[in-house]
């Protein structure tokens, strides 16, 4: 099929990008080129909450020395966002990333210990028909 020539007065592409959208970085540049995560645990309702900074040693003088990774802007916005525990699917909505990126940069966060994951809490099984019965047998009875 021959390529084809837009006429001189279509707005073809106009609305897609605009100047205040600034510069566009593919997720490849985001995960260091990484396509699978460093964990296979982290699920969609998986929690994550930023810990502490804790010092990993003293010097001879009773200074702490932390260890300072070395971080870029989005896991910043993760340690910022996760002061209040949030699902893996609730940050990656906030930074408006795929859900893999997001997984590769929690697994960076996780091998320096700056978030700690667990699972959501359980729904607690409903009793079963005989117990609710006699519950509402016995509020009958009142």
């Amino acid at each position: 099929m021959p390529d084809r020539e837009l006429p001189a007065d279509s707005n073809f592409g106009e609305g897609w990008l605009d100047d205040d959208a600034g510069p566009v970085v593919p997720a490849f540049a985001l995960t260091g080129g990484r396509t699978q995560p460093a964990r296979s645990d982290l699920d969609l309702l998986t929690i994550v909450e930023t810990l502490g900074a804790e010092p990993e040693a003293e010097d001879g003088r009773g200074i702490p020395l932390y260890r300072k990774p070395v971080v870029g802007p989005e896991h910043e916005k993760i340690l910022e966002l996760c002061h209040d525990p949030l699902s893996v699917a609730e940050l990656a909505s906030e930074l408006d990333l795929a859900l893999g990126v997001v997984r590769i940069l929690l697994g960076d966060l996780l091998d320096y210990d700056l978030v700690e994951v667990r699972e959501p809490a359980r729904i607690a099984k409903f009793p079963n028909e005989r117990v609710l019965k006699e519950v509402i047998d016995g509020l009958r009875a009142l």
